[in-house]
């Protein structure tokens, strides 16, 4: 990994390939319309069938109090999937990825709509996580269509997340 207090992320090609190296700001600066990224996604999900999102703070640099996928992060230069869905768990919710059950949801590209080339995972929990109050400041459980219709009512989302919930969920 480059040595940087940026996170520099992997770029891939269109087989999730890495190319080369970018710090995360100049991806999204860019727009990554030439070259792909990698992240990690999962899902808190209650035996209800409620997913657990959280609202993103408002000091994020992106999507500022929008609500987004239970824990989502990047794949960091020189890391696996596994690796970033690990360290990325344990950051954001302080979960244990080997203490907790995990299902394997899918793997998702942007030729499928999405952002990124992503691996999604699952875990089931009745009780919300202890959270990193410096990613999220409230949540709410929503069953599927609860958040298709709080979204049709102004609710903002990471992009990703309504396109996420529909693949695996509905």
């Amino acid at each position: 990994m480059i040595n940087s207090t940026e996170e520099y992320l992997d770029l891939v090609d269109v087989n999730d390939l890495v190319i080369g190296q970018k710090k995360r700001s100049e991806v999204y600066a860019e727009g990554y319309q030439n070259f792909g990224f990698r992240v990690v996604n999962l899902f808190v999900v209650n035996s209800e069938g409620k997913i657990w999102l959280p609202r993103r703070r408002t000091e994020k640099a992106h999507c500022p109090l929008h609500l987004d996928c239970s824990m989502g992060g990047h794949v960091s230069a020189g890391e696996t999937y596994e690796e970033a869905l690990k360290r990325e768990t344990l950051e954001e919710l302080n979960l244990d990825v080997e203490q907790i059950n995990l299902k394997f949801l899918g793997y998702l590209t942007p030729q499928d709509g999405v952002s990124a080339y992503m691996k999604v995972y699952e875990t089931k929990m009745e009780d919300a996580p202890n959270y990193n109050p410096n990613d999220f400041f409230e949540y709410l459980w929503l069953k599927p269509q609860e958040l298709f219709d709080r979204i049709a009512s102004g609710e903002k989302t990471k992009s990703d997340l309504p396109k996420m919930v529909k693949i695996f969920y509905e």
